[in-house]
């Protein structure tokens, strides 16, 4: 096949351009070039070619869509002692894709291509909703929105049936999906000090390095007293430990909260069962916040019970078995209603609702470095921040601490 055939374009060079088209914004985000016109151009052009390009060019371009927005997810089995996992995990994952953009390929015709990639915008593949095809639009000129996202569609169809400069005339119908500006949510009154770690994945379960990531919480929650902080606020699983079997450090942490609010992330046993938890100390009270959506494959195997049973045991050796509460924690600091989220939750639309205008999400990105993770989840984050007029305030090991609305 040469370099230059019909075929070689349509299933190489096309494909790769609607991939890095799809792409694009991630990268710019991660590299620190961000620019809204580029990234709406880019967009649209890689929706016109999905709705577009030659049948056979598509599954190509969700495979590789599949690598470059999930290629990082294998990272974390190195972790497990699965890191000989980490290629076949991606290639995986681009496979998952194919065969979900692959499905626009039913079709030639655009509009029943729109109406299908419009309705993969409900579908999860394995419950992990971080592939949102109208997320390529959150930092662009184009609303977020799914009434938004499918004017776009049928402008970029109907482009179909026009010739010559007429082919300009469908895009009018863009016009009333422009979002110019998203409007800045009021912030709360209130003092919060995000505490930003990078402890290296390798190290921070370790015995050895136990007794100095504690004293570097403390130190953390000592600095943010001094400075005159209502609230402070630690990463997911900073104290890496079953804190509720830790008597003295939860007696520590209530002693300091008389002077400031603590929100930290860790471990909880209760009744033999596993919880990954916030800790929020204040006033000398403690509140256990569990969390409510779990991390598919890293939390919980979205997989029929009797292979979910295996692969948890066999592969995971028992690591992939906590539990959910079953609602969300809120609580307030000086009368203002925070909502916690641990990592994954921060992503998902179910912690978002009308009533909840300020949301404290904590991460542990270190499973992912180096990587775009934790862009893509700021940019996630951003995408539900904006739809739901919330602020979201996100402290993280390994990257993507900040404000995000």
């Amino acid at each position: 096949m040469k370099l230059r055939s019909p075929a070689f374009i349509e299933l190489l060079y096309l494909p790769l351009a609607i991939a890095a088209s799809f792409s694009a914004f991630i990268y710019f985000e991660h590299f620190g070039y961000t620019s809204r016109l580029v990234n709406t151009i880019a967009a649209l052009a890689a929706l016109y070619g999905m709705l577009h390009a030659p049948r056979r060019s598509l599954p190509a371009a969700g495979f590789f869509i599949g690598l470059a927005w999930c290629y990082w997810i294998g990272f974390s089995f190195q972790y497990y002692g699965l890191g000989w996992a980490r290629e076949l995990v991606a290639l995986g994952f681009g496979i998952v894709y194919l065969l979900f953009f692959g499905i626009l390929g039913l079709s030639s015709n655009p509009f029943v291509r729109s109406a299908l990639l419009f309705a993969l915008t409900f579908v999860w593949p394995m419950d992990f909703n971080w592939m949102q095809p109208e997320l390529i639009f959150v930092e662009s000129y184009v609303g977020i929105h799914k009434w938004q996202f499918a004017l776009v569609l049928a402008a970029l169809a109907a482009t179909r049936y026009f010739t010559n400069a007429r082919k300009a005339l469908p895009f009018l119908l863009i016009l009333p999906a422009l979002e110019w500006n998203y409007p800045r949510p009021p912030m709360p009154e209130l003092k919060i000090k995000l505490v930003s770690t990078d402890i290296s994945q390798d190290f921070k379960w370790q015995n050895e390095r136990l007794y100095t990531t504690v004293q570097e919480n403390f130190d953390a929650i000592d600095e943010a007293i001094a400075q005159g902080y209502d609230l402070v606020v630690l990463p997911e699983s900073a104290f890496p430990l079953y804190l509720n079997h830790q008597e003295e450090l939860v007696k520590m942490l209530r002693e300091r909260s008389e002077r400031i609010a603590i929100l930290t992330g860790t471990l909880h046993e209760e009744n033999g069962l596993n919880y990954n938890v916030a800790y929020f100390f204040d006033r000398g009270t403690l509140t256990v916040a569990k969390k409510t959506v779990l991390v598919p494959f890293g939390e919980y195997i979205p997989l029929p019970g009797f292979l979910r049973e295996w692969v948890n045991r066999e592969i995971f050796g028992g690591g992939s078995d906590f539990v959910t509460a079953d609602k969300p924690t809120d609580f307030t600091v000086k009368g203002i209603r925070f909502r916690n989220a641990i990592c994954y939750e921060a992503t998902r639309a179910e912690l978002y609702t009308p009533e909840v205008r300020y949301l404290i999400g904590i991460s542990n990105n270190g499973w992912f470095k180096p990587s775009i993770e934790p862009t893509l989840q700021k940019l996630l984050i951003r995408f539900y921040a904006r739809k739901n007029g919330t602020v979201v305030f996100h402290a993280a090991n390994g990257g993507g601490t900040g404000i995000v609305y």
